[in-house]
Formats: structure tokens, C-alpha cells, sequence
């Protein structure tokens, strides 16, 4: 597979991505709602290891004890979440690729923030919180 690139919305952070990801899903929780400022978000997850900063990296805060979100300083584009408890892996908005065709999610969770205007027909799983 060849190396996925994206990016914020002004360019400032930019990053490479070696391999695919082992997880994708649609997030319906309310942190992300607000994040993003969407009813639902995409991320892929993957191995820290596997991506390259190439330039600036996101700035992060803590929007729960365990929690820490990345965006971009410059021009607030939501990029990453992490667990502090699993610095092993980290998770990027899919729509953050430059080419966001290249990963799809195939589950949802946090389905019980699911705001009730909004009807996906897909047959993916649905989690009522996170996936176990």
C-alpha cells in the first residue's frame, strides 16, 4: 500500500502514514459532535510508529482525565485523540487525509449521542458506547 498523507485545513501540520490502519469508525459521542462541530466524526486508528510529523505537530489538550485531542493552532483543524493509557496507538480523523476515500469506517460508536435528525443506512455494528 502505498503511504497516505494529510493534513490540517491551512497546511501548517502535515503528516505521512506508513501502512493502513487496523481500525476505522464513525463517532457519534458529544465530545466529538463538539469538536468538530458534525453529528458524527471518522477515525482510523493506528500504531504511533506509523506516522510521520513532517513538519509541526498538533497541539493538545485534555478533554478528560485520560483524553488528549490534537488540532492545529493555526487554523483549529481537529487531527488526532489519544489515550494516555495506550501511547502505543494513536487515532486521526480520517477526513484530515488528503485523500479520505482511502480509509472507511465499518462501525459506530457512542451510537446513544446519535442525534435523531440524522438517518445512516448502512448495516455496519453499532455500539452503544465505545466498542469492547
Amino acid at each position: 500500500m502505498k503511504n497516505m498523507q494529510g493534513s490540517c485545513h491551512c497546511g501548517a501540520i502535515v503528516y505521512e502514514i506508513k501502512g493502513k490502519h487496523f481500525a476505522a469508525d464513525y463517532c457519534h459521542c458529544r465530545s466529538c459532535q463538539k469538536i468538530t462541530g458534525a453529528p458524527i466524526s471518522a477515525w482510523m486508528d493506528f500504531k504511533v510508529e506509523q506516522i510521520k510529523w513532517l513538519d509541526e505537530l498538533p497541539k493538545e489538550y485534555a478533554s478528560s482525565e485520560f483524553i488528549r485531542r490534537g488540532f492545529c493552532d493555526n487554523c483549529g483543524s481537529t487531527l488526532t485523540y489519544r489515550h494516555i493509557n495506550h501511547p502505543e496507538y494513536i487515532t486521526l480523523s480520517i477526513t484530515s487525509l488528503e485523500n479520505p476515500d482511502l480509509a472507511h469506517p465499518n462501525y459506530h460508536i457512542y451510537t446513544e449521542s446519535s442525534v435523531t435528525w440524522l438517518d445512516i443506512n448502512d448495516d455496519y455494528p453499532r455500539f452503544l458506547q465505545g466498542k469492547k
